[in-house]
């Protein structure tokens, strides 16, 4: 059988860093083919490369057993290779169906006029045939991710797609959905379809993928089989040393000072009469479903949403927070989940974005940057939290996801903060970078930092919290000690009431 794409000796490299070596890789048609490695491995660089994105430095790559170099995403777009990007590239003020077909909308006779009937009815026929229940009218920004997500997906195959490439497409989404995408990449499967799918989770391999490709530090390691390998086996692999990360001590609950203290807070429909406390020296993890509100909680105490009403005290004083300014005066971090959008200015170099959170530090008379500060600064970060970069003055869009994060890190560590909110620390990172960011967190609770970590993840809420707090609908539904809290309790607390609502 003729792969549908096939690579050899692969290369491409970038000012200062080189992203692929000798990279080989095959797609066949009706396959899941899972590529993983650690952030920085260079999956997004080769991905890219397929869809027409970035170009090659050296090596072939075929496309149907034909030589292809396509110059831009549109071209392998017509030759039916497609990318669905991590960050979706969807125009929120138009609809559905003019989403699939920008820049390719049916005309009327005179060519002059949108023909909005034939274009609602062929993204209607996509919609139908992936069985999803969508208007083509409905405006995307009004829709969930995971109906984004469809959208983006239904885009693809609008353009005829015999190759799928899906850059962590369940990082937004929860249980119910990510099952749904599965759905929709299975049909796509059984109809020939080629489905690159690039994830850190490693949960979703037995039930998705066929075939795994390994890639580490830009290099090839392996292709296996799913069912003939161990999800141990492919971690070693990726990360080509052992994880020690395994047990993370935590600290006796209680036995710090309250650091901060929240008291029947109100913000918004989803943060409903919320109260609890953080004490210096613990993490406290925030669990529950999509929409609970976890996020909202933060964003308030952070100053970044408006409080209705409702108090909080910082190491017993009660305060007055309206502005992120406010917070950060007050010694309040706030990592967002969106570290792109809130967190960084990826259009900037490393030591920049490490000092903008205190760079009235860093100003001689207020006007002159002091460089020599700066750098030194920025080197000490840089060797603290073991930032992969090739200088201090590198673009942070050019660093991978992991090592962004801990750019946002540092930039509140600079700041020393004494409370720190850290909203999913290690969403879109890799098995290699989460552990270096869990020894992290409990270092930082070891230095008597208090640390608010709000995650998706059951398995991280349970090994890294000392206390658990759940939120169902706004409203915490319970708390548990480290000790009493599993997995199903959780899940009964992030469901109290919707229980109670079908009653």
């Amino acid at each position: 059988m003729i792969p549908l794409i096939s690579v050899k000796r692969l290369s491409k490299s970038f000012p200062g860093v080189r992203a692929l070596h000798e990279i080989q890789f095959e797609l066949i048609a009706g396959e899941v083919h899972t590529v993983m490695g650690e952030n920085g491995a260079g999956k997004s660089t080769l991905m890219k490369i397929l869809a027409g994105v970035y170009t090659r430095d050296s090596g072939d790559m075929l496309y149907d057993g034909q030589p292809v170099d396509f110059s831009s995403p549109r071209e392998a777009q017509a030759m039916g290779v497609c990318i669905i990007h991590q960050e979706l590239q969807l125009m929120n003020h138009l609809s559905v169906a003019q989403n699939m077909f920008i820049g390719r909308e049916p005309r009327g006779r005179l060519g002059l006029f949108l023909d909005e009937d034939k274009l609602n009815a062929q993204a209607r026929d996509i919609l139908a045939r992936m069985h999803v229940n969508l208007d083509p009218r409905a405006i995307v920004g009004t829709l969930t991710v995971a109906s984004q997500q469809m959208v983006e997906i239904a885009k693809a195959l609008s353009f005829d797609s015999r190759v799928l490439i899906m850059d962590e497409p369940t990082s937004a989404l929860n249980d119910a959905e990510i099952a749904e995408l599965f759905r929709i990449i299975r049909e796509l499967k059984s109809r020939g379809v080629g489905i690159i799918y690039i994830s850190h989770k490693m949960d979703e391999l037995k039930q998705i993928s066929d075939r795994v490709t390994v890639l580490r530090d830009g290099e090839y390691v392996a292709t296996v089989t799913v069912r003939d390998s161990s999800v141990e086996a492919i971690i070693g692999m990726m990360v080509g040393r052992a994880l020690t990360d395994a047990a993370a001590s935590q600290s006796v609950a209680g036995a710090g000072e309250v650091a901060l203290e929240v008291k029947h807070l109100n913000a918004g429909p989803l943060v409903r009469d919320v109260s609890f406390t953080l004490r210096k020296g613990e993490i406290l993890g925030f669990a529950g479903l999509m929409g609970a509100g976890r996020t909202e909680v933060a964003r308030a105490v952070f100053g970044a949403d408006p409080i209705e009403s409702g108090d909080i005290l910082v190491k017993g004083a009660k305060v007055t927070i309206r502005t992120p300014s406010d917070a950060v005066a007050r010694g309040i971090g706030y990592l967002s989940e969106d570290r792109k959008r809130f967190g960084l200015a990826t259009g900037m170099d490393v030591e920049s974005n490490i000092v903008m959170s205190n760079l009235g530090k860093f100003l001689s008379l207020n006007i002159f940057l002091r460089r020599a500060q700066i750098r030194r600064t920025a080197a000490h970060f840089i060797t603290l939290l073991a930032i992969r970069t090739p200088s201090a003055t590198q673009e942070v869009r050019l660093l991978s996801g992991g090592n962004q994060q801990k750019i946002v890190i540092a930039k509140w560590l600079e700041r020393d903060c004494d409370v720190l909110f850290f909203d999913e620390p290690t969403r879109g990172i890799d098995v290699g970078a989460k552990s270096e960011i869990y020894k992290l967190l409990r270092a930082l609770a070891d230095q008597g930092k208090a640390i608010v970590m709000i995650s998706s993840e059951l398995p991280e809420i349970l090994r890294m919290s000392d206390r658990i707090v759940v939120m169902c609908e706004g409203r915490i539904t319970g708390e548990l000690s480290a000790t009493e809290a599993t997995q199903e309790r959780i899940m009964q607390l992030a469901t109290q009431r919707e229980t109670l609502k079908a009653a």
